[in-house]
């Protein structure tokens, strides 16, 4: 067994447990600091644009990443997707999803370091959190161009990398596998590992605890308390006299 192989044989489940255990110690001790920190009051007009730019487009961007690492090849080749089918709608709605997600982050980088408030609240922390997400951005915008073929030499990467990611979570590593993947699919991945070891220390955290209940929580009902023209109350309570 090479170096390489080892390499990603074991990387992957350190990672898992700086996630695992870097976020029961923020819930734990720091859950005053579990927030995005948020900088809406110093300036909105970017963040209006930036903020919604990014996060709609990096929610497209995980649904295309779990759709391509979860699903097997042979799943979309049995409902008669073939392979370059599935590199194109990659590259259209993934090449797409990707754009908006820079340019977002890109507006929300730019007002960080422009606009002073909001500069004096950004820590070493968050500039390293920038740094490697944008990293890993561009790096997925390069895979998906250069696996599709047009921009270069095109690359399967469900024969080696999605296989590795699923050998993952059944705790049996084929890090051979990603030993036989391009060059810029081992790059992305590590930067992507990176990233997920930074994620429980960072603003990012506030990912899980996305309120997601609330999208199912019952309406509120708001009931007018004016008093009419009559003095009568409107609503459900009797009027009560004053002096």
């Amino acid at each position: 067994m090479s170096a390489g192989e080892i390499f990603w044989d074991i990387v992957p489940y350190v990672v898992l447990a700086i996630v695992a255990v870097g976020t029961w110690w923020r819930y734990r001790y720091d859950k005053f600091g579990w927030t995005t920190r948020s900088s809406q009051l110093y300036e909105s007009r970017l963040l209006r644009i930036g903020s919604p730019l990014f996060h709609f487009g990096i929610l497209v961007v995980i649904v295309g990443h779990i759709i391509g690492l979860v699903i097997p090849q042979s799943w979309t080749d049995a409902i008669g997707l073939s392979e370059h089918d599935y590199h194109v709608q990659a590259l259209v709605l993934g090449g797409v999803a990707g754009v908006a997600t820079l340019v977002g982050a890109g507006l929300l980088v730019y007002r960080r370091r422009t606009r002073g408030p909001v500069f004096m609240a950004t820590t070493w922390n968050d500039k390293l959190m920038y740094l490697v997400l944008l990293s890993a951005i561009v790096a997925g915008l390069t895979t998906t161009v250069l696996g599709t073929g047009i921009a270069g030499e095109a690359g399967n990467y469900r024969e080696t990398v999605s296989p590795w990611f699923r050998s993952i979570w059944i705790l049996h590593p084929r890090g051979d596998l990603m030993v036989q993947a391009s060059i810029q699919y081992q790059i992305h991945v590590l930067i992507g590992l990176a990233l997920f070891a930074l994620w429980p220390f960072t603003r990012l955290v506030h990912a899980f605890s996305a309120p997601v209940a609330y999208l199912f929580r019952p309406y509120i009902v708001y009931r007018s308390r004016d008093t009419a023209a009559t003095g009568e109350l409107i609503g459900s309570q009797p009027h009560r006299r004053g002096w």
